[in-house]
C-alpha cells in the first residue's frame, strides 16, 4: 500500500509538471531567479554610451535625427550567456521603429561590422503595435536568413529539412489587441529549453515554436537589447532578471 501511495504521488507531481510546463500562462518565476539590472547604472552592460543611459530606474535606449545609430546596435549583458533559461522584464516603446531582446545570439566582431555591438541570432520583437501579425513578441533571426521564423500566436517547428510547419494556433487577433497595452509598460517571459522556446506576453503565452534545424538552430549565446536603424526611437527595459535552468 505504502509503494502504490507513493507512485501516485510522484505520478501526479509529474504529471502536474507536465501540465504546468504546456499551460497557456506563465509558470510562477523559478527561485533561482536573479536580477541583471540594478536600476542605477549600466554596471554588467556594454553598449554605444552615445545611446543608452538610464532613466527612472528603467534602461533607455535612444536615437534622434541629430544622434542616430549607424546600423542596428545592441545593449549587450556581459553577466553571462543564455542557454536554458527563464527571462522577465518589462518594457515600453514609441510606435516610431522597433526594438528587440537578442537571446542565444553572437556578438558580431569579425568582418568589418557597422558598429562595435553587431548582435546576430535570435530576437523577440518589440513594437509598440497592437495589431497582427506585426506586433510585439515575435522570433526574428536578426542577421540570419529565416526572417520573422515565428509569428504570435503560432505554434511552430523548423525541421531538419529547414521548413517550418504550422502546427497550432494559441492567440486570435483580438485577443491580442485587448492583452496588449498600447504606450504602457507590458511584461514580457521568455522560457528556453533545449530547442523550445516559449514567449509569453502579460502572462499569456503567444508563441510556441520548436527548432529541429541541424545547422541554424541555436543553443547558447549572449543576451543583448535592440536599437533599430533608421526613424528616431525610444525603448525602455525594467525589473530585468534571468534564472538559469540548467
Amino acid at each position: 500500500m505504502i509503494r502504490f501511495l507513493t507512485l501516485a504521488v510522484f505520478c501526479s507531481s509529474f504529471s502536474f509538471a507536465w501540465a504546468a510546463d504546456d499551460s497557456q500562462t506563465a509558470p510562477p518565476e523559478p527561485p533561482q531567479m536573479k536580477s541583471i539590472f540594478n536600476g542605477e547604472s549600466l554596471d554588467g552592460w556594454d553598449g554605444d554610451p552615445r545611446l543608452w543611459s538610464v532613466k527612472d530606474g528603467a534602461i533607455r535606449g535612444e536615437t534622434t535625427a541629430e544622434n542616430p545609430a549607424n546600423g542596428n546596435t545592441f545593449l549587450i549583458w556581459k553577466g553571462g550567456s543564455t542557454k536554458n533559461f527563464d527571462l522577465r522584464l518589462s518594457f515600453r516603446c514609441t510606435a516610431a521603429n522597433n526594438s528587440g531582446i537578442q537571446y542565444r545570439s553572437k556578438h558580431i566582431t569579425e568582418g568589418n561590422p557597422r558598429n562595435a555591438w553587431v548582435v546576430r541570432g535570435y530576437q523577440h520583437e518589440i513594437r509598440n503595435e497592437n495589431t497582427l501579425p506585426s506586433v510585439s513578441g515575435f522570433i526574428y533571426d536578426e542577421g540570419g536568413r529565416r526572417g520573422r521564423m515565428c509569428l504570435v500566436g503560432e505554434q511552430a517547428t523548423w525541421g531538419e529539412d529547414g521548413k517550418k510547419t504550422v502546427t497550432g494556433s494559441l492567440i486570435t487577433a483580438e485577443e491580442y489587441k485587448e492583452l496588449f497595452k498600447l504606450d504602457e509598460w507590458n511584461d514580457v517571459v521568455i522560457i528556453a529549453k533545449g530547442n523550445r522556446l516559449r514567449h509569453y506576453m502579460n502572462g499569456r503565452l503567444v508563441l510556441d515554436c520548436t527548432d529541429n534545424d541541424p545547422q541554424l538552430a541555436l543553443l547558447e549565446g549572449v543576451l543583448a537589447l535592440q536599437l533599430h536603424a533608421g526613424k528616431p526611437m525610444w525603448a525602455e527595459y525594467k525589473n530585468v532578471r534571468i534564472a538559469h535552468l540548467d
